[in-house]
């Protein structure tokens, strides 16, 4: 688990964000909803410093300047899938009863910790509170998001006995092994080794059952595809490719115009065409693909996991 040290703000630090009206306004609608202390929550808030590296980052993630192919690039090498080889042989116990639990594969499961975090080479340095408050107050796009992100994650120091100033994680605050912003984190992550805490830092019994968890929760179907890569058909298919994330094609839609699967799911499927530098690829994604996405809502990303954990199946 964290070590974790409280520490006062310097003068330098303090007050920054406390001298505006809309921060008081959080801090009193804050203490209405949650309980929490007034005079904690104001501590706490006096510690925070706007971050300008957060907004920048934030304003550019790879999902979104990147096409699949280069994506790929990222997360499909020898080195990670070594190391996610290796991290199922360590830890098969746990991913055996997470996999019993939960109906998720272990490979998807390893993936997910792999791409986040490398398997917990980088669990990121950014200070989780400076992070939130400067998306909640100085990042009107998603405030409303970060709004809320902020005061759940004052939330689960509380719960969890930690010092917030001394949480690091993502620019976006994702924190541990498996990068749970902290709304998930209070939600989902779970006790697995019974020890009376969720350690998403330290405890890989904690950090798998949690992950397990999380798509357990959001709708994982055991033994059911997620995605897989077709030929074009017969017929147009343009206007069956799915703008958004939502699964909405039934199979006969596909099989209309010439498009088949070898595998076979009786939910709603999408249909998506990814760029790469060779031309585009045309997939399928199941209602598990969609289930990833609830994890990072970027099909890049549900296709980064979903390649890297056929690879370690492969390994295995």
């Amino acid at each position: 688990m964290l070590s974790l040290v409280f520490a006062l703000p310097s003068q330098a630090e303090s007050g920054s964000y406390l001298e505006r009206a809309d921060v008081q306004a959080w801090v009193d609608e804050t203490v209405k909803k949650t309980l929490l202390e007034k005079d904690w929550v104001t501590l706490q808030l006096s510690r925070a410093t706007r971050q300008q590296s957060v907004i920048e980052r934030i304003s550019k993630p790879a999902e979104k300047t990147l096409n699949w192919g280069e994506y790929r690039q990222i997360f499909i090498k020898p080195k990670r899938i070594d190391a996610g080889r290796q991290f199922l042989v360590e830890h098969k116990k746990l991913f055996d009863e997470a996999e019993a639990r939960y109906g998720v594969p272990a490979s998807v499961i390893a993936a997910i910790i792999g791409v986040e975090t490398f398997y917990g080479r980088y669990k990121g340095k950014d200070e989780a509170l400076s992070a939130l408050a400067t998306l909640a107050f100085d990042y009107p796009r998603r405030a409303k998001f970060f709004s809320n992100e902020l005061r759940e994650f004052l939330l689960l120091a509380k719960e969890e006995s930690l010092d917030p100033l001394a949480i690091k994680g993502s620019y976006a605050a994702a924190m541990g092994m498996p990068q749970f912003i902290a709304s998930s984190y209070r939600h989902y992550a779970v006790d697995f080794d019974n020890d009376g805490t969720r350690d998403l830092w330290s405890s890989h019994a904690d950090i798998i059952g949690s992950v397990a968890n999380y798509l357990s929760v959001h709708g994982w179907i055991a033994n059911d595809p997620v995605a897989e890569r077709v030929k074009p058909g017969t017929a147009d298919y343009s206007n069956l490719l799915t703008k958004g994330l939502d699964p909405q094609l039934r199979r006969r839609q596909l099989h209309s115009v010439g498009i088949r699967t070898t595998a076979y799911s009786e939910k709603e499927k999408s249909l998506m065409q990814l760029e790469t530098g060779d031309g585009n690829q045309l997939w399928v994604g199941f209602h598990n693909f969609y289930v990833i996405t609830r994890y990072n809502r970027s099909r890049l990303y549900a296709m980064a996991v979903h390649e890297l954990s056929k690879a370690l199946d492969e390994n295995v």
